[in-house]
């Protein structure tokens, strides 16, 4: 029995209904389509329950009709063609799909991660008042870089989070936040921020036939301090040694809005014969990335595997490509909670990490007001994906 029908006799919040937003319109008709088949199942195993007679709970969509119109200068409206009255509202945004794009006065205008949170609010502005309930989930969290302040600056992310939180929204959503101490800034709302642990392990056995998990073929490497509770959390369910970098930076001196990384330096056991995982939770420019993995490598690793939440390669792929033909790395797996550009997909060294069951597990345990204890740290997950590893 698989976790989305282990709810059928909890009844849930109010009716379901989720708004995919443009930028992630695929990714919502795939969560749409599990939670519709787990449904759908669920009436047919379980046809007397009260649950499952309820109005609206089994449908052949949950999605909603909604849209962001843009008028001749840019500026914009949202707009909601379905009746959203008492439903548990779930809005799907990704802030980082630049594909999109608009017109302002003739010109082509691609949109930015402001023009994304813009167009949430505007969902979130036409449902208020009507829908009983409203969750955001938004896979990379909008300002999550700028999450803290040094001298004169702006608190972006905690200024949005409050902003979400004053037009009603109960729920936040988010995966891998690259600081979840930023929920400190809405502390009585709520605010969950999951991890793809057991999607990246699962990305690897799939695309690796001889991928080997114990602690003589096997180790875990954090590229720098802030990754280090990801690595461990990874390295201790594996039980495999773990190593890190930090970066040695130059802070007398600003580029490009930062201190510049001068080094990383290791700390760790010998890598030597081992593959090598590097978890983090993004891939911006991939410079430092990049910079890690050639030097695990050059320290006599045998393969190097990126496992990174969000793929983001702003400065192209060229320069991954030069490193997986020089055998720097041999597998990037990114997930797909973010806009991926086309190119990246026919990469031989590129694997992929479906979220869409685990987003429609998460949705659907929430509408149900149930715990998400098990769906939050998948450790009997990946001890049975381990188990039945060993018994093949």
């Amino acid at each position: 029995m698989s976790e989305l029908e282990t709810l059928d006799s909890i009844l849930p919040v109010g009716p379901l209904k989720i708004a995919a937003l443009e930028g992630c319109r695929e990714f919502g008709a795939a969560v749409n389509a599990h939670l519709v088949e787990s449904r759908q199942n669920s009436r047919l195993n379980n046809a007397n329950s009260s649950v499952i007679t309820q109005p609206g709970y089994i449908a052949d969509s949950y999605l909603l009709d909604c849209s962001c119109p843009r008028f001749g200068t840019g500026e914009g409206k949202g707009q909601i063609n379905d009746s959203v009255r008492g439903t548990d509202l779930y809005i799907l945004v990704d802030v980082c799909n630049y594909s999109i794009t608009y017109k302002v006065c003739g010109h082509i205008n691609h949109m930015s991660p402001d023009n994304h949170f813009q167009d949430l609010k505007r969902i979130i502005s036409a449902a208020n008042g009507k829908a009983k309930r409203i969750n955001v989930v938004m896979p990379f969290l909008y300002e999550g870089r700028q999450h803290k302040r040094s001298k004169r600056e702006s608190l972006d992310c905690s200024l949005a989070l409050q902003e979400l939180a004053d037009m009603g929204v109960s729920n936040i959503i988010t995966f891998d936040a690259h600081d979840p101490r930023v929920q400190n800034a809405i502390p009585l709302s709520g605010f969950d921020s999951f991890m793809p642990t057991y999607q990246f392990l699962k990305a690897l056995m799939d695309n690796v036939p001889d991928f080997r998990i114990d602690n003589d073929h096997l180790m875990i490497i954090s590229p720098d301090e802030g990754a280090m509770s990801r690595a461990v959390y990874f390295s201790g369910i594996l039980g495999v040694d773990m190593g890190m970098f930090y970066k040695r930076r130059d802070y007398s001196v600003i580029v490009n809005g930062k201190n510049p990384i001068v080094a990383h330096e290791f700390l760790g056991d010998s890598v030597d014969g081992k593959d090598c995982i590097v978890v983090d939770d993004m891939i911006s420019s991939g410079e430092s990335m990049l910079d890690v993995t050639k030097q695990v490598k050059e320290r006599g690793a045998k393969r190097v595997f990126v496992c990174t939440t969000f793929g983001l390669f702003t400065d192209g792929l060229a320069k991954f490509d030069d490193y997986y033909e020089k055998g720097y790395i041999s597998k990037v797996v990114t997930t797909n909670l973010h806009y991926r550009n086309p190119d990246l997909l026919t990469k031989e060294w590129y694997a992929e990490a479906d979220m869409t069951r685990f987003l429609a597990t998460i949705i659907e345990t929430l509408n149900h007001d149930s715990t998400l204890s098990n769906i939050e740290t998948p450790t009997a997950k990946i001890h049975e994906l381990l188990s039945k590893i060993q018994s093949e």
